[in-house]
């Protein structure tokens, strides 16, 4: 049986780009009925951009393919008064309305928490911007890049040397997704329980800080910033890093006594933490130069990939570095489901698209409906609303649904 928690909610979707559609993505997932209400000219932004021509000539770039599966699309002109009419009716039908509008926005448009709230008093309003919706910050746009600029996590990332780096990937636009998705979750159980609609308020630059956990603790507390570390571990251990093998590079992370010891052992040299330099953690950090050189040696001797599963069998964290197209040919991907493939709209080709990042009674929920093109499901919506066929099409000559 399908693990579908949320079946019988509706969300009403307003959000564009990567954070706020991913949110809904993953309230999609778990069974929610997601309405994805979008622009006439163009739609979501990201349908446009990527790598692919031929994707983004049909509007369905990759980077609107990963979270916008399973969902349904309505083209509406909200600066319309009709547009905005016909998203009130859909939203006293509604349980959820997500935006991600930068402050103040959807208010001016008729679609803030104090207005959606009285027309459907007990449902969850969501709202995803760069830095919240107060704070002297509040007003101000942002993306990923300008968010990892501006939490500090830039200048922890890399080699010290080369500073400042982007992480490569748009992480905070996922975390803050997720997290908004929880926050969600969190407020439709309040909802539930009182009856009262619920105010969601997410930020990027919160979810930033939040993903530098450890290190936001170890600044407050010590008052002692953290710095780049390259390639070594959180931990500090002078049995980690990246070291070059015979054919590629190993990633390693000894990060105990016990790991450390073993270690040892698996290079053929279990005396080593005999050695008064290296016999404890603060002699290794200490003496790590030498220690690490004693590691970089006896990596030499041996491929990453009989390193890392010597070193698995020692019981000991480590792995060769891959590439991406190395990780996504690796069977333990295939095996946990993490990818779920779809056929592209207006298309010939499929999408591989990423699940939650769970599973449920060893299945993992899974869209049911591929990525929408623009306005796909609008004159379905709409006769659910209770409009004829001619009253439809008068809204499109007027161009304020598509």
């Amino acid at each position: 049986m399908a693990f579908e928690p949320l079946k019988g909610y509706r969300v009403i979707d307003v959000t564009q780009v990567l954070a706020g559609p991913f949110c809904s993505y993953q309230l999609g997932l778990l069974g929610a009925e997601i309405i994805k209400i979008e622009p006439l000219a163009g739609g979501d932004w990201a349908r446009l951009g990527g790598l692919d021509s031929e994707l983004e000539n049909i509007g369905m770039a990759t980077s609107f393919l990963t979270q916008n599966a399973g969902k349904q699309s309505i083209a509406i002109d909200l600066k319309n008064p009709s547009g905005l009419e016909l998203i009130k009716r859909l939203v006293k039908t509604a349980d959820i309305f997500i935006e991600n509008f930068r402050p103040g926005t959807a208010a001016r448009l008729g679609l803030g928490a104090e207005q959606i709230m009285s027309l459907k008093p007990d449902i969850v309003y969501a709202s995803l911007s760069a830095f919240g919706q107060d704070g002297p910050m509040g007003q101000r746009p942002a993306y990923d890049h300008v968010i990892q600029a501006v939490s500090g996590i830039m200048m922890l990332t890399g080699d010290p040397k080369t500073l400042p780096n982007k992480v490569g990937s748009p992480y905070i636009d996922y975390s803050a997704g997720q997290n908004a998705a929880m926050a969600v979750l969190a407020a439709l159980i309040e909802r539930d329980k009182t009856g009262q609609g619920q105010r969601v308020d997410v930020a990027m630059l919160d979810s930033a800080l939040l993903l530098m956990a450890s290190h936001l603790t170890q600044a407050t507390t010590t008052g002692k910033a953290p710095e780049a570390a390259g390639n070594n571990a959180f931990s500090g251990s002078a049995a980690s890093g990246v070291f070059d093998t015979a054919d590629g590079k190993l990633a390693l992370a000894a990060n105990n006594e016990r790991q450390a010891q073993r270690l040892a052992e698996a290079i053929g040299q279990p005396d080593l933490l005999q050695n008064p330099l290296y016999e404890t953690p603060s002699g290794r950090r200490a003496n790590s130069v030498a220690f690490k050189e004693i590691l970089a040696t006896a990596f030499l001797s041996d491929t990453a990939s009989n390193w890392e599963l010597r070193l698995a069998d020692a019981n000991v964290p480590a792995a060769k570095i891959l590439s991406f197209d190395e990780t996504l040919r690796l069977p333990q991907i295939e095996v946990r489901e993490i990818l779920s493939e779809h056929n592209i709209e207006g298309s010939k080709r499929k999408t591989k698209t990423p699940t939650l990042g769970f599973k449920v009674n060893g299945d993992r929920p899974r869209a049911k409906s591929p990525p929408p093109l623009l306005g796909r499901d609008t004159e379905k919506l709409l006769k659910e609303l209770g409009l004829t066929a001619e009253e439809i099409s008068a809204l499109k000559q007027a161009k304020v649904v598509a």
